[in-house]
């Protein structure tokens, strides 16, 4: 065998075979956790186990890239000494060690999103402290450090008591030049790979999004992440003449009631008229942590975790078909400030030019609202003090808690108990200094490691997510029963919506059940109770609740009022690469390679999705272009600035 010869480079393939194995086995322990979800069938396993490795081999040729350079220049008199021997088991065995302990972080990635890693493990290892402090709360971290060393320490002891290859690289006398040589062509290869592989694009192995992923490599998917967390529109995806775009925005977005306020095709301003007298409602805009549709019986879950939620949710007005734009709290965040379609890439709550936009926090300011957002965490988290602090509203976050007003909290903040006793005080405040206000509260305890209080639960049995959505029940109704004591109470409207889904995994690219999402008004004493089923968006919200207080304004807005008889019924998914419009029973969605294509929607519920191809619908495809080229083409270009800033 060619490793039993001398040669110092063996051990490097010595590296790429135990990195390759190690990703044979984590691809087979992730197909098995989701066995059920996976299509087996003998061909697409050959393609997710035949591209698997290859991606495997492209990132593990990268992964040595420091070390053939050092194999390169280390002088032979120097190689075989014993301290060098030395260097090199140390070096071998944190290889080792770090590949065991990225498939068990690969694991727990799946676990929580069924996906090999992505922008959102970017994400995380930018905010360190609260990733690892969730990690440390939600998991046997020193068991599991102690099973990932004692993995690592047989893979290592195997391959170095058991192969050949180890020995045989210290016998190596060649020269410079033929190491050099070899070196460059191990050095070559990721330059290549670098330069003409697309993985979004080779792993298409099935249209079972299962499938995909577990054909990539998830370190190579992380640094791919990063390098692709922010999508230019124009580069990627299927684009049309920007002004012929922006014309047929103002065909879209043109209703009875609101009206673009000039003829410039890039300034999309539009006015928002409403009939009868303007009132000034205190708003308490919660949203909430991971709250899906799928955990309530209201929409056909049948397991209780939200019974005193629902009981409101009876009373208020309720809408049963609005989808969340994105899966991530960023998402939520963006939809319902800006009133937004999502661009790809990021969340514009993370991006840096992101100040003074035309954001619903000016039109509440413009009318002398106390704006405040409210968040029980640290808010330097997902970029939200810098976003929320620079588009109308005022913080409040963990700093601004004193010790006596913290009863419980964990690495995301304080209890949503103690986030809405805050809310309340908050509130006390701006009503004494006889100001109408405008909250927009984050709850984050409906999420893992999900510790809280658990003497309300009135399932104290559930464990983990059914735990966290029955605490948000109780936490929520306690909220809404200690504000209807309030002298402010009977003139506030509260507006309850979810971030995003719980689980945003699925087998198809985008699986519509998994954005839908509960959202209701509650003000008994100003709103009607009734259920509106129409197909909207978390853009719509604000712009519906600005209607029911009948205000006048304007805004660079997409949303429109879903109470409107004239609404458009639509909704916006998205992840952060694929781009949906839902409209009628199609599915539009554009890719990040400059294509299109359409789905029928066969079957819907809360807890199922199934598509059918469909040919081309060229309306709805340009519909949708429309809307997605527009909003990254004026938020580019600095045409989404609220007026006062432009």
């Amino acid at each position: 065998m060619f490793l039993k010869n001398p040669n110092r480079f063996n051990l490097i393939y010595l590296f790429m075979a135990t990195f390759i194995f190690i990703s044979f086995i984590s691809r087979t322990i992730l197909l098995s956790y989701s066995f059920e979800e996976v299509s087996l069938s003998l061909f697409d396993l050959i393609k997710v186990y035949g591209i698997g490795l290859f991606y495997d081999f492209v990132a593990v040729s990268y992964y040595v890239i420091p070390f053939v350079i050092y194999l390169i220049f280390m002088p032979n008199k120097l190689f075989n000494t014993l301290w060098h021997r030395r260097v090199v088991l140390v070096i071998y065995f944190g290889f080792v060690y770090a590949i065991v302990f990225n498939a068990f972080s690969e694991w727990f990635f799946w676990e929580e999103f069924g996906k090999r890693f992505n922008f959102i493990a970017v994400d995380y290892l930018v905010y360190t402290t609260e990733v690892i402090n969730n990690i440390l709360e939600s998991y046997p971290v020193p068991l599991l450090m102690t099973v990932v060393l004692l993995i690592a320490i047989g893979f290592f002891v195997f391959y170095i008591k058991k192969t050949a290859a180890f020995e045989s690289t210290f016998q190596d006398e060649k020269g410079f030049i033929s190491h050099l040589k070899q070196g460059a062509l191990l050095l070559l290869l990721p330059v290549i790979f670098f330069n003409l592989l697309n993985q979004q694009e080779l792993t298409k192995v099935s249209q079972n999004k299962f499938n995909a992923e577990l054909s990539k490599n998830g370190l190579y998917s992380l640094f791919s992440a990063f390098r692709n967390n922010v999508l230019d529109y124009d580069e990627f995806y299927k684009s049309e003449d920007i002004n012929a775009v922006l014309k047929h925005l103002r065909t879209l977005q043109t209703t009875n009631n609101i009206t673009f306020t000039n003829d410039s095709l890039k300034d999309i301003t539009r006015h928002y008229e409403n009939q009868g007298e303007e009132k000034h409602y205190n708003v308490m805009l919660v949203m909430v942590e991971s709250l899906s549709a799928s955990y309530m019986d209201i929409y056909g879950f049948d397991r209780h975790l939200t019974p005193e939620i629902e009981k409101y949710m009876h009373q208020s007005l309720f809408f049963n078909k609005l989808f969340a734009t994105g899966t991530r709290t960023v998402r939520g965040m963006e939809a319902v400030t800006l009133s937004i379609p999502p661009t790809p890439g990021r969340s514009i709550v993370k991006r840096p030019n992101n100040h003074d936009l035309s954001s619903v926090g000016f039109v509440f300011k413009e009318r002398g609202y106390d704006n405040k957002f409210i968040y029980g965490g640290h808010g330097y988290f997902d970029n939200m003090n810098e976003f929320f602090s620079h588009n109308g509203f005022n913080i409040v976050d963990h700093a601004n808690f004193a010790s006596e007003e913290i009863s419980f909290e964990n690495v995301w903040g304080v209890c949503d108990e103690d986030l809405f006793n805050k809310t309340l005080k908050e509130a006390d405040k701006s009503y004494a200094k006889k100001k109408p206000f405008f909250s927009f509260i984050m709850t984050t305890s409906n999420h893992r490691p999900f510790t809280f209080p658990r003497e309300h639960l009135s399932q104290p049995e559930r464990v983990g997510r059914d735990s966290g959505v029955n605490y948000t029940d109780y936490a929520i109704s306690k909220f809404l029963k200690d504000a209807a004591k309030k002298p402010w109470f009977d003139d506030t409207i509260f507006v309850i919506v979810a971030d995003h889904n719980g689980d945003s995994s699925g087998k198809q690219e985008i699986p519509l059940n998994r954005y839908l999402i509960p959202a209701f008004v509650y003000a008994p004493k100003i709103i009607k109770p009734q259920t509106v089923s129409k197909i909207s968006s978390q853009i719509d919200l604000m712009p519906t609740v600005m209607s029911l207080m009948n205000w006048n304004y304007e805004g660079k807005f997409y949303g429109n009022n879903i109470l409107d008889e004239d609404f458009k019924e639509r909704a916006f998914v998205g992840t952060y690469q694929k781009l949906g419009y839902y409209v009628g029973d199609e599915l539009t969605i554009l890719s990040p390679d400059e294509t299109a294509h359409s789905l029928k929607v066969e079957k819907l519920t809360t807890f199922d999705v199934s598509y059918k191809p469909l040919e081309p619908n060229q309306e709805n495809i340009f519909d949708t272009i429309t809307y997605y080229q527009s909003a990254s083409y004026l938020y580019k270009n600095n045409l989404t600035r609220h007026k006062k800033a432009e």
